[in-house]
């Protein structure tokens, strides 16, 4: 098992987190993902209000459920103490093999052993062509 990142954060370490979010989510294991967010973590997602992992693995079976071939990238904005922000943009197809881009910012809050206790989500998304992708499985 590798050492957990835990704040206060460097410049380096604070990229090292997202780049692990990254990677995570692009397993979508909803069991995975949810192990870095503490038991009572709180989320806003979009309108969707979660609280727990419980509640953070189901949305995310929910999420992948619909979201196929689902492909996301990181960015971080900034960081201070045990505070991230971040910038991503996802790619996905509903089940009509119609493509979406969903773009967005994330605010993350995490606890002194580096598990994200809270989490807050705006996505837009945006009809795409299969050719317009940014973001392939090699990305």
């Amino acid at each position: 098992m590798t050492t957990p990142i835990t704040p206060p954060f460097t410049e380096e370490t604070a990229r090292a987190k997202v780049q692990a979010a990254e990677d995570a989510w692009n397993t979508r294991d909803p069991e995975r993902v949810a192990l870095a967010y503490t038991v009572d973590s709180q989320w806003r997602n979009r309108v969707e209000f979660l609280n727990g992992r419980e509640e953070i693995v189901a949305f995310l079976r929910r999420k992948w459920s619909r979201e196929l071939d689902y492909r996301l990238k990181k960015t971080m904005w900034c960081y201070t103490g045990n505070r991230i922000a971040v910038t991503f943009e996802y790619e996905y197809h509903d089940d009509s093999g119609q493509w979406y881009r969903a773009y967005g910012n994330e605010l993350w809050e995490f606890d002194e052993s580096g598990l994200m206790r809270q989490r807050i989500a705006s996505i837009n998304d945006t009809p795409i062509k299969e050719s317009e992708r940014h973001i392939r499985a090699s990305s």
